[in-house]
């Protein structure tokens, strides 16, 4: 019993000290709660191997491939005609490969897409309209175009890319462009045209090129490892390229790179090695000081080797079981590794509204492609980036459907996380051992147990400011069940919606803004006025649509959306 009391006393003396932050679900927390799923949906109509929440609609646009030329949902009559599938043979493709699920109801709005999205990429605007990059055969090339209002469809231009872009990586930039990086054969990258202009030549990357993964045998085979490379914009404004093990911060204005990072040991990170990486929270600070430390977190993969295996022999090596975390701003940074609870390749990694981070589906041996990989792994992860090392990881409550290969996870405004798709084969298989998954679940985090409702705050959205300017103050009005909160359990957290595919999350990232003052309404009971400073620049914060939550003692209301521009 001394002992325990010795290990709470170091552990509070540490809080005190501001070395470590209490997370909602430490030995000193309220509830041991481990999370919690739930079937919404039996059909989503397609495959949602590409998932996106879209802002204004409320609803997440799933879409896989056209190449299938199959779904779960037909073409609509207002959509016709029907696609040519072939145009020597004049086949056509009458089925829907894209559609808005709605989150709350399970409702499908079926869209209409032409050109193959296989494989492709995305990101919002400023105005929160999707434009997706590249894809598979005549989508390679093309930039289509999603507005986010009702009876949009797609618009798209199938010659606007100088290069291929399959397995590629779109990048927001701070003034709302757009970079698109690498893809199958090719080591480079291009800024996406305004729509309906072509790109003439893309700018070569040597580091795409030379994490090109191959093994010596006869024929030689190529393992690639270099394919949807993680690329995250740090708040200095260069570019985190990550490719297979190796990675590099790049100045998108001169293409110079600016630092090179130490090799990540342990294996490869990046497709058909499949990890994950999230740029941690960003926190921001006010007064004079600008700097902000900006660290990036890669886990799990596969052996450099595991795909040759999977793909020629059906043997599945064990997948990585480790995390590398990285300052991206500091000179000399180096990686620092920690141990996961269980290995994972293909998996999904998303930051929850109160700065922790949940890493979920994917399979515990093999790699992504088709049939390459055995034992899912159920259970989600929680990391908490600011627990003591040693201390940051949590296993939550299993889910019963695997989610393999193509699955994908879209953080929704109530603070739960949509999980959807996995597709091991190529085409629609209902039968196999591991079968083309059409549910939908919502998993609720540790943060929503009902031990805790009583601490989630009410964002009063009418009365708060949803249109903010870059390095002005703006206030949220809130409700709490609480008459006086106490400021320094309180966050203000704006979260960038991720684009999710073949277990990469393109744009997500998350801000903890500077908080100025939490104040009583002085009218209203339990009514108070949060008052925070709106990020300071794109490169920080790229101009567009985040869902922006209050969080009290660990625990986040539902989000609204603000647009900052």
């Amino acid at each position: 019993m001394a002992s325990l009391c010795r290990i709470i006393c170091f552990l509070q003396l540490l809080l005190v000290l501001g070395y470590a932050e209490k997370p909602y679900n430490d030995p000193l927390g309220l509830t041991d709660f481990n999370g919690k799923w739930e079937l919404v949906s039996e059909n989503s109509g397609v495959s949602a191997m590409h998932a996106i929440l879209l802002p204004k609609l409320n609803k997440v646009l799933m879409y896989d491939a056209t190449v299938w030329r199959i779904s779960k949902i037909p073409l609509p009559p207002e959509k016709m005609p029907c696609r040519i599938a072939n145009e020597a043979t004049g086949e056509l493709d009458c089925w829907c490969h894209s559609v808005l699920f709605d989150y709350q109801t399970s409702n499908l709005t079926a869209l209409k897409i032409e050109h193959d999205t296989w494989c492709s990429s995305g990101g919002l605007t400023v105005d929160g309209n999707l434009v997706s990059t590249g894809g598979n055969g005549k989508g390679a090339n093309t930039v289509r175009y999603l507005s986010t209002c009702e009876n949009c469809d797609w618009r798209e231009y199938p010659v606007s890319l100088a290069d291929p872009r399959w397995y590629s990586t779109q990048v927001t930039l701070p003034d709302g462009g757009f970079m698109v990086f690498g893809g199958r054969g090719a080591f480079t990258y291009e800024y996406i045209p305004p729509e309906g202009q072509t790109n003439k030549m893309a700018t070569f990357l040597p580091l795409l090129q030379q994490t090109n993964d191959q093994l010596n045998v006869q024929p030689p085979f190529i393992l690639e490892n270099n394919l949807y490379p993680f690329v995250h914009l740090s708040p200095d404004g260069n570019l985190f390229i990550f490719s297979n093990n190796r990675s590099i911060l790049l100045d998108p204005k001169t293409n110079k790179v600016v630092r090179e990072f130490p090799v990540l040991p342990g294996g490869s990170r990046n497709y058909p090695a499949s990890g994950m990486s999230v740029l941690l929270p960003l926190r921001l600070k006010l007064g004079k000081s600008k700097q902000i430390n900006a660290e990036v977190l890669v886990c799990g993969g596969a052996a450099w080797d595991s795909f040759y295996y999977a793909e020629t022999q059906k043997k599945f090596l064990p997948a990585l079981d480790d995390c590398g975390r990285i300052q991206i701003t500091k000179p000399n940074s180096i990686w620092k590794v920690e141990k996961m609870p269980s290995p994972r390749v293909m998996g999904d990694m998303m930051i929850l509204p109160n700065a922790d981070v949940i890493i979920l589906n994917g399979a515990k041996t093999g790699t992504s492609a088709w049939n390459d990989a055995e034992d899912p792994n159920l259970n989600p992860v929680l990391y908490m980036p600011k627990g003591l090392r040693g201390l940051r990881f949590k296993e939550l409550a299993p889910s019963t459907i695997p989610r393999m290969y193509h699955s994908s996870a879209v953080m929704l405004p109530d603070g739960k996380v949509l999980v959807a798709g996995s597709n091991t084969h190529d085409g629609y298989d209902f039968t196999a051992k591991y079968p083309t998954e059409l549910r939908v679940e919502k998993f609720s985090p540790p943060y929503l147990a009902s031990a805790l409702a009583g601490l989630r705050p009410e964002i009063l959205e009418e009365q708060s400011e949803k249109v903010l300017s870059y390095d002005k103050q703006f206030t949220i009005k809130i409700r709490s069940n609480e008459p006086v909160l106490i400021k320094d359990e309180v966050k203000v957290t704006m979260y960038a919606p991720a684009f999710t595919t073949h277990g990469i999350s393109m744009n997500q990232r998350l801000l903890i803004l500077g908080l100025l003052d939490v104040v009583s309404d002085g009218l209203t009971p339990n009514v108070h006025n949060v008052i925070a400073k709106a990020p300071m620049s794109g490169a920080v914060a790229p101009p567009g649509y985040y869902l922006l939550s209050v969080v009290y003692k660990g625990v986040p209301s539902a989000a609204i959306w603000v647009q900052i521009k």
